[in-house]
């Protein structure tokens, strides 16, 4: 119950000077209104006391967080935030391979899904081997050949030695043939200076002489053309090997032709991206399809050339990716690009011509992330990221990282938060 002196009065009755002021005209009634005394107003209630009151506490509360919220986000600013550079030019990158086909022929089958993952080793693709099987037992066939021909002037060699042993046996045999004569020749001269022999006999010694020494010259010459043809032999044989040897290669070749009939997976990776299907006649060179090594991502951000002056290799880097909002990612600065993006152009920029216009570069930065989050393969070459660097220095972070390890906190960079 409220108190009659607490009520306000719902109906006011005018005085007599109101009355008097709506008898006169305009500058009169301006006049007696400026005299007219104040009325009185009526005093809050006890309910209207207390929401003011109220409203004064909630608002002095929230000025008194806001400014706690600032002092601690302008502490933050002050020990962390201005070390940190950010960018949102940057992408998830892979060192895709292009599988493209080493010999021409029809596509025979293709085993692997897309989008399917695959070890180095697996095979990807098959192509027709029959002229490449063929082209290498033809091959095959060609070496047996000619390693048959080295073995037979090989023999021939052999048989070539005998025939030099021979003659310088048959040479042994005429030279003691030669001594003989010649030991008879000299007793017939003998016994002819004393008359004990004919003439005719003499002769006959001469002669038997002679003929020795000739067949002594013949098996000498033998010697010496049996060891020719032994070298002629010899010469053969070596060229037989060489020519071999060339057979040896083009049928190597042509069991590497024929094993590039079936492709395999170089590395582990995501087979995506096919531009073939069986039935299809693949060239030398066509690319058939894509592998990405989603086990060995990295970050390639484009700094501006204004905020490279504090960056450096080994510095940690907070990675956020745009498709996985709930994840927050621990990378490290692997190394700066030694140039910007548009000197590495098709068409490089050429500022010493025409009217010239200064735009800030940007400079790739190559950032690793962690293999155990490469090996979640949540991320995805193409998809965009936020990276911010912490570019503070060691004496600093050294500080901020005993801080943290006294208040109980894990300050080792985690690969993924969560």
């Amino acid at each position: 119950m409220f108190r009659e002196q607490d009520r306000e009065p719902t109906h006011r009755y005018p005085s007599s000077s109101e009355g008097r002021l709506r008898e006169q005209p305009g500058s009169e009634a301006r006049r007696d209104v400026a005299a007219l005394p104040a009325v009185a107003q009526p005093k809050p209630n006890g309910i209207v006391r207390r929401l003011r009151l109220g409203r004064r506490a909630l608002i002095a509360g929230a000025a008194a967080v806001a400014i706690i919220a600032g002092g601690a986000f302008a502490e933050n600013w002050w020990v962390n935030g201005r070390y940190v550079v950010s960018t949102d030019d940057a992408y998830v990158h892979a060192h895709n391979t292009t599988l493209a086909s080493k010999i021409s022929g029809y596509v025979e089958s293709i085993p692997v899904a897309d989008n399917a993952t695959v070890r180095a080793g697996d095979v990807i693709a098959t192509i027709d081997p029959g002229d490449y099987r063929l082209a290498a037992d033809a091959a095959r066939d060609k070496v047996a050949t000619q390693q048959a021909t080295v073995e037979r002037i090989g023999r021939q060699v052999v048989a070539q030695q005998a025939n030099i042993d021979q003659a310088k046996a048959q040479l042994i045999s005429t030279q003691a043939a030669a001594k003989k004569m010649q030991l008879e020749l000299d007793r017939q001269q003998t016994l002819a200076a004393q008359k004990f022999a004919s003439q005719q006999t003499l002769e006959q010694a001469q002669a038997n002489r002679d003929q020795s020494a000739a067949a002594v010259e013949g098996a000498q010459a033998a010697i010496d053309a049996a060891a020719a043809n032994l070298d002629v032999l010899k010469a053969q044989q070596q060229e037989a090997a060489r020519t071999l040897d060339e057979l040896k290669t083009a049928l190597a070749k042509a069991e590497r032709d024929l094993s590039f009939t079936v492709m395999r997976a170089p590395v582990d990776g995501v087979f995506s991206n096919r531009a073939v299907q069986t039935g299809d006649y693949v060239q030398t060179g066509q690319r058939v399809a894509s592998l990405v090594p989603l086990d060995d991502v990295y970050v390639d951000a484009n700094f501006k050339e204004t905020q490279l002056e504090r960056i450096r290799p080994g510095q940690p880097v907070s990675i956020s990716v745009d498709a996985l909002p709930d994840h927050a990612i621990a990378g490290r600065v692997a190394s700066l690009s030694p140039a910007s993006g548009a000197v590495f152009s098709l068409l490089p920029p050429d500022n010493a011509t025409g009217n010239f216009t200064k735009i800030v570069q940007r400079l790739p930065v190559r950032i690793d992330v962690p293999a155990s989050v490469a090996a979640k393969q949540m991320l995805r070459p193409g998809m965009s990221v936020v990276v911010s660097v912490n570019t503070k220095p060691a004496e600093v972070a050294a500080a901020n990282a005993a801080t943290t390890a006294w208040a109980g906190q894990d300050t080792a960079s985690t690969a993924l938060i969560r």
